[in-house]
């Protein structure tokens, strides 16, 4: 073996060494390297836990009465005994008897509103409708709106089941009484007056008559 082929073979020996040496530094790579994998995981709190409250306070009870109060507690004991029953429902339909009862009474037209009456209340009406057809008035009235409504106190009598509920109204209507000649004695048709009224509404929870009567209509 001549000179030339034998340090061929050395410096070829020498090459896979180096080439080996690389290799077992820098390991072996396969096409495009995949990018360092990191820690997906939502990160960790370091603060308090969040404590998670079941069974908070009933709003449908809290938005007209304070909470723990002892309007809360008699609103909470008539939706135990009446799941149906809804203090917001109620304000709404209160809102909606207290315009067709002011407006049935300045009419004089009692028999649609009859229903919605205590037996007390109903005659007081009648009383004073009579009263005024004796002097020969008549009342023209135009209902505007109610601009204010408030859940004054909500009562709930342990043995009968009877609850009673407060509200102060805040109205705005027309009225003009009339005598026979059709003159304005009192009011007016166009001028705008604020009513004020403080009624109460009363119900036997659980019974199946759904309508709450007007027991007490102090102004």
């Amino acid at each position: 073996m001549n000179s030339p082929m034998i340090q061929l073979l050395v410096l070829a020996g020498i090459a896979i060494f180096l080439i080996l040496r690389l290799k077992n530094v820098l390991g072996t790579r396969e096409g495009f390297e995949k990018p360092p994998v990191t820690d997906q995981s939502p990160s960790k709190r370091t603060g308090p836990a969040l404590e998670v409250i079941e069974g908070g306070p009933d709003l449908d009870i809290t938005d007209h009465v304070p909470e723990n109060s002892e309007d809360a507690k008699a609103l909470a004991e008539m939706k135990r005994i009446e799941p149906s029953f809804g203090v917001s429902d109620f304000l709404q339909g209160a809102r909606s008897a207290y315009e067709m009862i002011v407006m049935g009474y300045e009419r004089g037209d009692l028999a649609e509103i009859q229903p919605f009456l205590s037996e007390e209340i109903y005659e007081s009406f009648v009383d004073g409708v009579a009263a005024r057809e004796d002097q020969g008035l008549t009342i023209e009235a135009n209902f505007i709106g109610v601009r204010e409504m408030e859940l004054v106190s909500a009562k709930l009598d342990d043995d009968t089941k009877e609850a009673e509920m407060t509200i102060r109204f805040v109205a705005e209507l027309t009225s003009a009484v009339r005598n026979a000649e059709g003159e304005i004695v009192e009011g007016s048709t166009s001028e705008v007056k604020r009513q004020k009224d403080t009624w109460v509404f009363a119900r036997v929870m659980g019974s199946d008559d759904p309508n709450w009567l007007l027991v007490s209509t102090d102004g």
